[in-house]
């Protein structure tokens, strides 16, 4: 319990910020769509990347600079596009009103969950380094670590995914999407500044 607390502490301390990931999670639960599998997605990569930190892969990716360059680039350029088409959806006459727009398939909205979460350094280096740095100073009881630091996620993701479904029927108005889609719009671009100009 020594070990799981902190690490259950942490790990909700580092994913409460609101990012690309929360905000997509946050949409996706309002419009009521594959709630269920973009949770799991979301709280299965945290887990695996957490574990990964811990079992060292962490001093990997600090020993090649060249991989946080790629996955950067990469992810200013993904995220920029993101926020803009949520500008677009932002200014469009009609808005989705909540349940609408089951339109979008299953594998659209894995591979931009996926892509919302791998391509963004600044994920690798809260849970595979920071985590994972962490985790190890508890020893032989880093994996309690973990496993709280995993523990976080599901209830973050679950809470933010099923809470926005469940509040979703409050929130028809399409003003309230023009607001959302203009928000998530500035997220994006803020996080695609930032990684643009983050010192790693």
């Amino acid at each position: 319990m020594l070990a799981l607390i902190p690490g259950f502490l942490t790990g909700l301390s580092l994913i409460i910020a609101i990012g690309a990931q929360n905000a997509f999670v946050i949409r996706q639960g309002l419009m009521r769509q594959h709630v269920l599998l973009i949770v799991a997605i979301c709280a299965i990569s945290d887990a695996a990347l957490i574990f990964l930190g811990t079992g060292g892969l962490g001093t990997l990716i600090q020993s090649r600079p060249s991989l946080l360059e790629f996955i950067r680039w990469f992810g200013v350029i993904y995220l920029t596009w993101f926020g803009i088409r949520s500008l677009r959806s932002a200014f469009k006459s009609q808005s989705l009103n909540a349940g609408e727009g089951s339109a979008i398939s299953k594998s659209k909205i894995v591979a931009t969950c996926l892509a919302l979460t791998f391509l963004n350094p600044h994920v690798y280096l809260d849970t595979v380094i920071l985590l994972g740095s962490i985790a190890n100073q508890f020893e032989e009881d880093r994996w309690f670590f973990a496993i709280g630091g995993a523990v976080a996620s599901v209830v973050w993701f679950s809470t933010i995914g099923f809470g926005a479904r469940a509040a979703s029927r409050f929130m028809s108005k399409p003003i309230f999407w023009k607001i959302l889609d203009s928000v998530i719009a500035t997220v994006m671009f803020t996080i695609a500044i930032t990684l643009a100009f983050y010192k790693f």
